[in-house]
């Protein structure tokens, strides 16, 4: 009989624990929360004291009634959910749920563990504590706060615009803040501006440099129009072009912080493509363990719910010592890596996001991994790894060109030590100038060829995308990175907003929404106030605030804005998109409508015609066997493959998406694979780049 339960969440981490502990420990998984408030009413007491009204989750019976067998087996029960404020109220529900509370022969802990491996978890059962009530607090109040916010102004929306819409203390944020940018982007001026580029050749020489016009005396000028170019231009007419000033110097690049939750998102949207919901995804398949040859089912990344940067004295230096056997002693950073600056927003309780064993590099665990867990394990291993390194170094070479009393520079750059670069290249630094080939010396005479004038004009802000969204929340002080996914996926699902190539646009139905809850519920979607709200969390969370207080203070307030907002808000009729497909029993055009596993087409004669049918989305590409409309579809395991419309009696499918183009060496369909185009015909072989 097992003497010690260890209560996890995930089952998937069961296995891994189970081995690190061995047969005197039991290990059993919640699956998550098995306590929560109820779906058919508000579950908050608020006519009197405010106190949550918990059920038992359904379907969670058969999970508390084999935890409960397992907790009278056992003589110490050590609840090992997630180390975060969520985690915390689980143990705590599950505590209620399994009445560990009333056991007198038990001996009860709540142990956490920031990395599922053998040290880190053998390590929590030496210091083991009792349950933290301010984290439960904090969770009780951010849950009850959504779900006051949910559940008065939901039902509001399906009344005034139409049902199966929300609104959500975060979400409804974040659409405020993409309708905004909207806002900025439709209300813009572009404003006309002009560059001028000398095309000069060294004399003497074959060699020819590049360089951009500058200002004059009185130092750098916008050139605004034409007119204003049309007179530089004559100006500099004959002019002498000759090298007046050459500096040279260095510049540093500093090395990278390791990966929080908010700025793994935004990387792996940028470099691997990965919406906010799939870097998650994968992120806690590495976090709770995955099978590798030699080693077992492990743990390959810490915790990927944090906002620190901060890392543990041993990671750091076994991190160190990797560096310096593998790419010498320059290449390890001197005194203690950089940390991102808190502000007062940070929650330092975890780690920054890293890999367990930094001796784990991507190239030994891949054939373990598919492959876009192999990519995103790859971008935390060098992420982490560059962290640790020197900064790299640029030797840089600017030059300035006196053509009469106008004056042209051009610069460039070579890595003269490449330190974190070695490993790892942000994304957003790539772009990076060429070192000057030319040998250019002071006096130097360059004969001009041409002038190249180019007409520009100022750019609006740009659409929000995931990652620059989840980046301006989280600078906003807006939800924590638990939140940051749900959220995008939730205005997402309820068509609030749209995304095309990677871009955010707010839909009619969105704009609607917005403008409603900014006139009947300013406060809500005030950056300001919600800001202020997860302050409030937060300090409910380390023992200075009560939670009783933070709600007593927004309920009532609420409540009244909504009485307000049934009496004075208009309805606002939103038409589904109609669509070129023709009911076959009355004859309209069908539309679209959207229900729990996405799109449907409906006869709008509904309730008279109740006609349904799937919605395949054409891709403007006919089928080579039939030449019909080939459409999006899903596998039985929901993989996306494209095939034609008139299967099955076109048997047509393909993984790849399908192109217009045709190939030019055999005539047959291109397929996209990436950023280039392959020929369907396997024979051929003829791939082209877009």
């Amino acid at each position: 009989m097992s003497k010690n339960l260890v209560i996890v969440e995930s089952p998937a981490k069961v296995k891994t624990i189970k081995k690190f502990l061995g047969s005197n420990y039991e290990v059993d998984a919640s699956g998550g929360h098995v306590r929560d408030l109820p779906k058919s009413q508000l579950g908050i007491d608020v006519e009197h004291d405010y106190e949550p009204k918990y059920i038992t989750i359904r379907g969670k019976g058969d999970t508390l009634a084999r935890l409960r067998r397992e907790v009278k087996k056992a003589d110490k029960i050590y609840l090992a959910t997630d180390p975060d404020r969520e985690g915390e109220a689980i143990s705590w529900h599950l505590a209620k749920a399994l009445k560990l509370d009333e056991a007198k022969d038990k001996k009860v802990y709540r142990i956490s563990f920031n990395e599922i491996t053998k040290n880190a978890v053998k390590a929590s059962l030496k210091e083991p504590r009792s349950i933290d009530m301010n984290l439960v607090d904090a969770q009780q109040a951010r849950r009850m706060l959504d779900r006051m916010v949910g559940y008065l102004i939901s039902p509001l929306l399906w009344a005034k615009v139409k049902r199966g819409l929300s609104a959500g203390r975060v979400q409804s944020v974040a659409l405020r803040m993409i309708c905004d940018r909207e806002d900025e982007i439709n209300s813009f001026i572009p404003e006309e501006y002009w560059t001028l580029d000398a095309k000069l050749k060294i004399q003497g020489t074959r060699q020819k440099v590049t360089a951009r016009y500058y200002g004059d005396g009185d130092g750098k000028k916008t050139i605004a129009g034409k007119e204003q170019m049309d007179q530089l231009v004559a100006e500099l007419e004959g002019a002498t072009y000759e090298v007046s000033e050459i500096k040279t110097g260095e510049r540093i690049r500093k090395a990278p912080i390791p990966f929080t939750t908010s700025t793994l998102q935004q990387e792996a949207s940028r470099t691997l493509n990965f919406s906010t919901q799939k870097t998650m995804r994968l992120a806690q398949q590495l976090y709770e363990g995955v099978d590798i040859k030699g080693h077992g089912t492990i743990g390959l990344i810490t915790y990927l719910r944090t906002d620190s940067t901060r890392v543990a004295a041993e990671a750091d230096a076994a991190a160190r010592s990797y560096i310096e056997a593998h790419f010498g002693a320059p290449y390890v950073a001197s005194g203690e890596a950089a940390v991102r600056k808190s502000g007062g927003k940070v929650q330092d309780a975890h780690e920054a996001i890293r890999p367990t064993d930094i001796s784990l590099t991507p190239v030994l665990v891949k054939e373990d991994l598919s492959r876009d867990l192999f990519r995103l394990y790859q971008l935390i291993w060098k992420r982490f790894a560059a962290s640790r390194m020197r900064p790299a170094v640029y030797e840089t070479t600017s030059v300035r060109i006196a053509a009469g009393r106008h004056q042209f520079t051009l610069s460039g750059s070579r890595i003269k030590f490449d330190g974190f670069l070695s490993v790892y290249t942000p994304d957003e630094e790539k772009e990076e100038g060429g070192a000057l080939s030319e040998k250019l010396e002071k006096g130097m005479l360059l004969t001009p060829e041409k002038l190249e004038t180019e007409q520009h004009f100022t750019q609006p802000p740009a659409h929000y995308t995931e990652a620059s969204l989840v980046r301006a929340l989280e600078e906003q002080g807006i939800g924590r990175p638990s939140t940051y996914a749900p959220t995008i996926t939730t205005i997402l699902a309820r068509r609030y907003v749209v995304k095309e190539n990677k871009n955010l646009y707010v839909t009619e139905l969105g704009e609607v929404v917005n403008g409603m809850m900014k006139q009947a519920f300013p406060s809500i979607v005030d950056l300001t106030f919600t800001a202020n709200m997860e302050y409030l969390l937060d300090r409910i969370g380390d023992g200075s605030v009560s939670w009783k207080t933070v709600i007593e203070n927004f309920y009532p307030d609420l409540a009244a804005a909504v009485r307000e907002a049934q009496s004075r808000l208009e309805s606002v009729k939103i038409a589904d998109e109609e669509t070129d497909e023709i009911c076959e029993l009355c004859g309209r055009h069908m539309v679209i409508k959207y229900g729990p596993h996405g799109k449907f087409l409906a006869c709008p004669g509904f309730p008279e015609c109740k006609n349904t049918r799937p919605y395949l989305e054409k891709i403007g590409v006919p089928c080579p066997k039939c030449g019909k409309d080939i459409v999006v579809r899903k596998s039985k395991k929901g993989r996306r493959y494209y095939g034609c419309i008139d299967n099955p009696d076109c048997d047509f499918m393909s993984w790849q998406k399908p192109s217009a183009e045709k190939c030019p060496k055999c005539g047959q369909m291109m397929l996209e694979k990436g950023n280039k185009l392959q020929c369907s015909n396997k024979s051929c072989g003829f791939v082209k780049t877009q």
